[in-house]
């Protein structure tokens, strides 16, 4: 008995905790938050390639992991918005694509509003901010940007030109974002100075178009306009009138927020509702009563018996309304897969969704180049 009492052993070598791998709830601790009634625990990521070294697991990011794991399915697309699983990242990439997509995207918008004339009750101000805000259906890869020292020429300006009346003793008329008109060989509002000029050379404007940019094979079939014809811009009333050239130019959302592509983007982890026991009879109508989203269902087990099943896990706002109430969360668990996101993003109109994400991507890979570049 003594010398049964003096052999050592290690727990690690119990057959339940295979080696090499971490215990069943520490490896629920380092995917998944655990939503509790009172407040979310174990939120953060663990990224120490030692935090379980100890126990002979290795933490570390390896790339072929990465790459055998991270996935994107797409769960819905159309015109303006599309959602999507990101699987096997961390949640610092995935607010970087979100960061990227608010502010770092370029669009084209309108930046430059010459008003010759404006009798409406909209103020100029007003007006120019309004007129930048209106989504143009364009593709901002086909122009450059255009800085301090550059002229207005056809590669990096789009020159609209609104001009509308409303005629004395006619009733209120609404200017809509379809008013504005695409000039394709730039601007028509002569210079001050060139008005005055007796020259006979032809009359300065405000842009230098050395071509026509309907040229231009995308804008063949596809005039530039506004993405939405029916914005509301202003309403005037009888002698009122607007006359102006609005001058749109490349830029991104962190100069100003009418360049941002997206009318928002976000993520949040995918929900996981587990049910720790099996909820029947009248206990299952309570739970299923609970949940305003209508995550749980209840089927019919025989013999008069109902329990409440999981039937759309995604679906949990994590209101925590089947937590409250006595002895519920030993009946109902709420948690977050920390490496799974759902993603959603809405765009303008500007561009597709699906087409904002790919350049994302892009934009990332180049910021990942240039820190290598730099460190090497």
């Amino acid at each position: 008995m003594a010398e049964q009492e003096e052999k050592k052993f290690s727990i690690w070598d119990l057959p339940d905790v295979p080696m090499g791998q971490l215990p069943p709830h520490l490896e629920l601790q380092r995917t998944r938050v655990f939503c509790n009634k009172d407040a979310p625990i174990h939120t953060e990521s663990i990224q120490y390639s030692g935090a379980y070294a100890s126990i002979g697991v290795d933490n570390s990011v390896r790339l072929d992991q990465f790459r055998n794991n991270f996935r994107v399915e797409v769960v819905r697309l159309n015109e303006d918005d599309m959602e999507f699983d990101m699987i096997g990242i961390d949640a610092a990439i995935a607010n970087s694509f979100r960061r990227i997509l608010i502010a770092e995207l370029p669009t084209m918008a309108i930046e430059k509003v010459l008003i010759a004339n404006n009798t409406s009750i909209v103020q100029d101000e007003v007006l120019a901010h309004r007129l930048g805000l209106v989504p143009i259906s364009v593709d901002p890869r086909l122009f450059d940007y255009m800085s301090e020292n550059d002229q207005p020429n056809e590669k990096n300006t789009i020159v609209f030109k609104l001009h509308v009346k409303c005629k004395k003793g006619s009733p209120r008329i609404t200017v809509k974002s379809d008013e504005l008109k695409w000039l394709p060989n730039g601007s028509e509002l002569v210079k001050e100075s060139s008005a005055n000029s007796e020259s006979t050379s032809k009359p300065e404007t405000y842009t230098y178009f050395s071509s026509s940019q309907e040229t231009v094979p995308e804008f063949v079939k596809n005039p530039i306009a506004p993405k939405y014809p029916d914005i509301i811009l202003a309403k005037l009333g009888p002698g009122h009138e607007i006359e102006l050239e609005a001058h749109a130019v490349k830029g991104i959302g962190k100069t100003h927020a009418k360049w941002s592509p997206v009318a928002t983007a976000w993520y949040r982890m995918l929900p996981e509702v587990i049910l720790l026991e099996d909820v029947e009879d009248d206990l299952a109508e309570e739970l299923k009563s609970k949940c305003p989203v209508n995550v749980f269902d209840i089927e019919d087990i025989g013999k008069g018996k109902k329990r409440a099943t999981v039937a759309r896990p995604r679906s949990c706002t994590l209101c925590r309304e089947c937590l409250r109430g006595e002895d519920w969360e030993k009946r109902v668990a709420l948690r977050r897969v920390k490496d799974h996101f759902i993603f959603t993003i809405e765009s303008t109109g500007a561009l597709p969704p699906e087409l904002l994400f790919t350049e994302a991507v892009k934009i990332l890979e180049d910021k990942c180049e240039r820190v290598i570049t730099e460190l090497s």
